[in-house]
């Protein structure tokens, strides 16, 4: 869906006209070299959720930059167009142009607006890795995007932490940023990847680019799986990766290292088989791309077949519509009706200032005795509640607050211990 032309300043205004809507500019989330990304708002639509405007070229940029910035733009429009409709793709909303002067138009798109990425969770992880649940979580999604991508032909061409970002809606991963995508078969873009990410044929492609030589052979879908398998490698150690995927110690025995990494990381339940998550990681990894597992096949490893619990960290930074409450009741209050009765309504009135409830359930026996469940209509309502219930006192307790998974919560499933 294109959007008329709309005029702006030098500088973002608050506001701006686009598909016969008008839309808040809220924030700035973040900038590269040929756009940026604002968080905006729908207005006159109450409970509408925000989105992400990627506005290509920034202000004064000229020549080569704005030329850049108009074929990043119509390479990811027309992948963000093909691929949509996949539930781990990031939504494309619309386009549409804007002008900063007659001649300067700037390109924008407006996507869904998406939660924590990979990167950040790796930040919050303090170098101790990911939980298994949320290593097997982000595994097959991404998997499951690649795999619909490679079978519509494209490669993504820049995997890495920062694509890859969490939908509390949707409560999956989902990848985002197809600037540097291309049609297997024809590789218009040499230079591709992230340094740290970047495959060893994309490696010796780009150094002979620098170099003015023409590589025999174009990258392929094999690039993306390496890019992940280095990607879950780190989420698994808690360790940034770019130096020892560079060292020669790697390029000479890369499976050896992989192993030193499993062995040293210390497990908390032995009874994990790490080994599973491992040998599928040192499938993507092969130098040489023909030996490297597809997507699809990636899907059917034994490591997707282990149901692990979210860690109790995982269900703070991961939002989801779903909050669930501890400290909250106590056994008298379980124990006598009319108390239970009442203090339920005192925790539904509370929640309610925050948005509107959809459901709300007290176990009074184990799974989740005493714990508070709170589904709430959207993420955004369930975030500031969250926010905002997190540390306060209830009946002389100080409330914690935590997302809980959807899916596990309407299946009435419900975690009685947390890893």
């Amino acid at each position: 869906m294109a959007g008329s032309g709309c005029a702006w300043g030098a500088e973002p205004p608050r506001f701006l006209e686009a598909f016969g809507r008008l839309w808040q500019v809220q924030s700035r989330l973040g900038s590269g070299s040929s756009a940026s990304v604002y968080r905006v708002r729908c207005c006159g639509t109450p409970g509408s959720p925000p989105g992400a405007l990627k506005q290509f070229l920034p202000p004064g940029s000229t020549g080569a930059a704005a030329s850049a910035a108009e074929y990043g733009f119509r390479k990811e429009r027309a992948a963000l167009e093909q691929l949509q409709g996949h539930r781990n793709i990031v939504t494309l909303y619309g386009v549409f142009t804007i002008h900063f002067s007659p001649n300067v138009p700037s390109r924008c798109l407006l996507l869904e607006l998406l939660d924590v990425s990979v990167s950040e969770l790796l930040l919050y992880s303090s170098h101790q890795g990911c939980s298994m649940w949320m290593i097997q979580h982000c595994a097959r999604d991404v998997l499951e995007a690649l795999a619909f991508l490679h079978h519509e032909g494209y490669v993504h061409a820049d995997l890495k932490p920062r694509n890859i970002l969490w939908s509390a809606e949707n409560e999956c991963f989902k990848l985002i940023d197809f600037g540097l995508s291309f049609k297997e078969g024809n590789q218009d873009v040499k230079y591709i990847q992230t340094d740290g990410y970047r495959a060893p044929e994309a490696e010796l492609q780009n150094c002979l680019a620098q170099a003015g030589l023409q590589s025999d052979a174009e990258c392929t879908s094999a690039v993306d799986l390496w890019s992940l398998g280095i990607i879950l490698l780190e989420m698994f150690s808690g360790m940034k990766l770019k130096h020892t995927v560079r060292s020669q110690e790697w390029k000479a025995n890369s499976s050896a290292i992989i192993d030193h990494i499993f062995a040293s990381k210390a497990v908390v339940n032995a009874a994990i088989p790490a080994y599973h998550l491992r040998d599928l990681i040192k499938s993507m990894l092969h130098d040489d791309p023909s030996r490297r597992i597809p997507a699809e096949m990636a899907l059917c490893s034994p490591f997707f077949s282990i149901p692990f619990a979210p860690h109790l960290e995982d269900l703070v930074v991961l939002p989801t519509p779903v909050l669930r409450l501890l400290n909250v009741l106590d056994g008298d209050y379980l124990e006598n009706e009319e108390d239970y009765e009442d203090v339920v309504e005192d925790v539904k009135e509370e929640c309610q200032k925050y948005g509107p409830v959809v459901s709300l359930l007290v176990p009074k026996e184990n799974p989740g005795r005493g714990q508070v469940f709170v589904e709430y209509a959207n993420a955004g309502d369930s975030k500031a509640a969250q926010r905002l219930l997190t540390g306060r006192m209830f009946d002389g307790k100080f409330v914690v607050a935590t997302f809980y998974p959807l899916t596990a919560y309407k299946r009435g499933y419900l975690y009685q211990t947390l890893l």
